[in-house]
């Protein structure tokens, strides 16, 4: 049986890491907690299960997962965030492939708990992301946000059956400050690569991301939570034209 290593980040985790946790205790026996010193009980959750609870300074999601990764004893990694959890299906696909041997990168399919509704259009689904992968010779890259998982080209990439379950936002109010938070970080990228945005820029763009995630992908057929998905996705894109409208002209870039 090839063993697998689970990596987690966390920070004020204490309502998911859990329900991560008791996911994963069955195909892993290393599992790397990377903590950025909760002020909640997350290192109290940690420690009644046998983990590896490791406290480091926050240095950016691609540079907290590299920690992290650094940290594993096995060959293959299982990148879990906080706020996910293996369902049984996706669980006995890695178990098989414990008793067959990883041989690829392995790609997830994440279904969003969205305030308490599985939310299966919008843009949000289907969502796959590359989660098992061979430690030496994977590597997450980005600065600020959106981090994204360089890996072995020549090695095939296969997707597994079931589902990464994403227990997103508890809220609306959660939805937009966290939304809000990673259009910012993206504006300072968007600036920092040189990029400029017309004054007509933020609307023009909040109205195509609506009728693409309500219309276009279906968000309807989700509700009243698929209107919310698209009308904060709209509103934080207002948000992230306008920051990087004003950090160039606070530069004088503009």
């Amino acid at each position: 049986m090839q063993p697998l290593s689970v990596v987690i980040i966390t920070f004020n985790e204490a309502r998911n890491i859990e329900r991560a946790i008791l996911s994963v205790v069955d195909v892993s026996d290393d599992i790397v907690v990377v903590d950025s010193f909760s002020t909640d009980e997350t290192k109290a959750i940690c420690e009644k299960y046998k983990v590896n609870f490791v406290e480091n300074e926050w240095a950016g999601y691609s540079q907290q997962k590299n920690f992290a990764n650094s940290l594993a004893k096995h060959d293959y990694i299982l990148s879990l965030d906080a706020d996910e959890a293996l369902d049984e299906i996706l669980k006995q696909e890695v178990l098989t492939l414990q008793q067959t041997g990883f041989n690829a990168i392995y790609v997830l399919n994440r279904l969003v708990n969205y305030c308490g509704q599985w939310i299966k259009h919008s843009t949000w689904y289907p969502d796959k992301k590359m989660r098992i992968f061979p430690r030496q010779s994977s590597t997450w890259e980005g600065a600020l946000v959106h981090e994204q998982l360089a890996v072995d080209q020549s090695l095939d990439v296969i997707e597994l059956a079931g589902h990464l379950h994403h227990y997103t936002y508890y809220n609306y109010t959660e939805h937009r400050s966290r939304a809000d938070k990673y259009s910012e970080l993206t504006a300072l990228k968007m600036y920092q690569s040189g990029k400029k945005a017309s004054i007509f820029k933020p609307y023009l763009s909040a109205f195509v991301r609506f009728i693409s995630m309500f219309i276009i992908h279906l968000g309807f057929l989700d509700g009243y939570k698929g209107f919310k998905i698209a009308q904060i996705s709209a509103l934080s894109n207002i948000y992230k034209y306008k920051t990087l409208r004003k950090l160039n002209f606070e530069n004088k870039n503009i």
